[in-house]
């Protein structure tokens, strides 16, 4: 009995290989790749973009749902759309960059939804971890791919300028997107 289990398993052992080599690492793109954000302040519409992350992504094209991804952004490298919003946006009331350097995203689940998916991401900001769920695009062409997806953040979820004079001055709610190329590595 023992010895036809064990047959059983190394007759399956090669199959089993086959699908685990289908998940591949991919390499970002920069140059095509961004992470922005925007929210309302003072009844004006900020805009920033990150300016330095790095995403470790690994997929197979015929099994989506295998994704697993992770970007790091340096929370320092936020750039608004005014230089003396970028010194208050990474500064101690708000990202507070120099105590809390990183951001993280993981990518906990990726499922198919109509004709794109459905997302469910773990945010960590100021050793804050929340859940977003946000539908997200994949469309994959040989070894290059595109994904893209947005999802809203409540700053007071992490207490992002939630002390002074700006909260009351500034939207709570955070839009935040990402759009990938990629390329098989």
């Amino acid at each position: 009995m023992l010895r036809r289990a064990v047959l059983l398993a190394l007759g399956l052992l090669p199959f089993a290989r086959a699908s685990m080599a289908e998940v591949r690492r991919w390499s970002v793109d920069p140059s095509r790749s961004s992470i922005t954000m925007r929210i309302r302040a003072a009844g004006l519409t900020q805009t920033g973009r990150f300016e330095d992350w790095t995403g470790d992504i690994r997929f197979d094209p015929a099994a989506p749902e295998t994704a697993q991804t992770t970007i790091e952004v340096r929370a320092a490298s936020l750039r608004m759309n005014e230089p003396a919003l970028t010194a208050r946006a990474t500064g101690p009331a708000f990202l507070d960059a120099a105590r809390w350097p990183t951001i993280r995203f993981r990518l906990t689940r990726l499922e198919r939804a109509g004709g794109g998916f459905t997302a469910r991401a773990e945010v960590t900001i100021k050793g804050r971890t929340r859940e977003v769920v946000f539908p997200a695009d994949l469309r994959v062409t040989g070894d290059a791919a595109q994904m893209s997806g947005g999802f809203v953040l409540d700053r007071a979820a992490f207490d992002i300028g939630m002390q002074g004079p700006w909260n009351a001055l500034m939207g709570r709610q955070v839009r935040v997107d990402v759009a990938l190329a990629v390329r098989a590595a």
